[in-house]
């Protein structure tokens, strides 16, 4: 998988050379490549943004030199990957789709995705427009109902969730299965050793004591129950699209 970002704060991205991202980056699994939007700026002051038309407060994003990193990074991709493969373009928007665990690994299955990190009130929409109109894929993804001062922070959490889902990148593949929303339910209770412990106000706390009878099929039985359970109470919303019967 290849995966370009464009951002005014590069450094913002410098968590993506850490843990299991940063190996899989080191062990080729990704081709991860951040860059510069103001090196695509013709004036000294490198400028990426105006007052936006109309009035109102804050600054908008220009489309020049948006249009002209895409067209650069486009090509770098091309020459990487051959000139018929076309990237999906992501802005991390809170006016977008809701970014999902379905989104990532939707996601982890592309060749080549390019995340664009808007700033300020956001992007001159004639640059979506123009996307479009040279036949690209864009994408408009949401973390959620409020607002950032920029894409980074979505960024990092997106290519987080999908990177981890590219095969290789998470030693033991059977994690992924039962994680929340992995089938649509939160993930059940876990616990470690020891089975007995005593906390820090003196009370001893035990683990289900089922998770220590070695029967496997009545501990899948009680994860299940435990996760339907747990969904219930935390997210109820979610039960109607999860088949609590399994």
């Amino acid at each position: 998988m290849r995966i370009d970002v464009i951002t005014i704060f590069p450094e913002y991205l410098a968590p993506l050379d850490l843990s299991l991202i940063g190996k899989a980056r080191r062990d080729g699994l990704v081709d991860l490549q951040v860059h510069d939007l103001r090196s695509w700026t013709h004036d000294r002051h490198r400028t990426v943004d105006d007052t936006p038309l109309g009035g109102g407060a804050g600054m908008v994003m220009k489309p020049e030199p948006w249009a002209e990193a895409f067209a650069g990074v486009r090509k770098e991709g091309q020459q990487a990957l051959g000139a018929d493969v076309e990237p999906l373009i992501v802005f991390p928007n809170p006016a977008g789709t809701p970014f999902a665990q379905a989104t990532a690994q939707e996601w982890s299955q592309c060749e080549w995705i390019i995340f664009a990190c808007g700033r300020y009130e956001g992007i001159d929409e004639r640059v979506y427009e123009h996307l479009a109109d040279i036949g690209c894929e864009v994408a408009l993804a949401s973390l959620g109902d409020y607002v950032l001062n920029g894409g980074e922070v979505a960024v990092l959490a997106i290519t987080e969730a999908v990177v981890r889902l590219v095969p290789g990148v998470v030693g033991n593949a059977e994690s992924l299965v039962e994680e929340s929303h992995s089938e649509g339910l939160l993930e059940y209770p876990l616990y470690t050793r020891p089975a007995s412990w005593t906390d820090p106000a003196g009370v001893m706390r035990e683990a289900p004591s089922i998770l220590l009878s070695g029967d496997h099929g009545r501990i899948a039985a009680w994860r299940r129950e435990q996760s339907v359970q747990r969904t219930g109470e935390r997210r109820p919303d979610l039960l109607g699209g999860a088949d609590a019967s399994r």
